[in-house]
């Protein structure tokens, strides 16, 4: 009899509150794990926005180096034509120069010789020959070789 009310007491009275207990321990693992997906996914979509934000941001700085590629290598050619441009005209003033320098050359060269033909004829023929007259020999033997 005795074993019949602790059989009874224990089976009525604390069985169900150890089956509360059991069931509402349920309850919150369930809601723990409701909450851990949900948690899951908010960081899914969090990863997945950062991502985006990185290859926007990767996209926008590839196209910013690009953009600056581009106006380096313009700046560039502008300044090699600036440079080309300037060489250009140094040699042609150093080419009317040097075609300057070559006159007054030839001109001495024709002086010198005239005045040369001038003193060997004098000395071999005893006859003095007018400048004007050796200069023009002198010219059209340049001319005519």
């Amino acid at each position: 009899m005795t074993f019949g009310i602790l059989y009874f007491g224990i089976g009525k009275m604390m069985v169900p509150r150890v089956q509360g207990v059991m069931d509402l321990r349920e309850q919150r693992i369930a809601q723990d794990l409701a909450n851990a997906e949900k948690a899951r996914a908010e960081a899914d979509t969090t990863e997945a926005a950062w991502t985006a934000q990185m290859d926007a941001a990767r996209a926008a700085a590839q196209a910013e180096v690009g953009k600056a590629k581009a106006q380096a290598a313009a700046a560039a050619e502008s300044q090699l034509r600036s440079a080309d441009a300037e060489l250009s005209e140094r040699v042609a003033h150093h080419d009317v120069a040097i075609a300057n320098a070559k006159a007054a050359a030839m001109v001495n060269v024709q002086t010198i010789a005239a005045e040369a033909a001038q003193e060997l004829v004098q000395r071999l023929s005893g006859v003095a020959v007018p400048s004007d007259a050796a200069n023009e020999a002198v010219r059209r033997q340049l001319i005519h070789g």
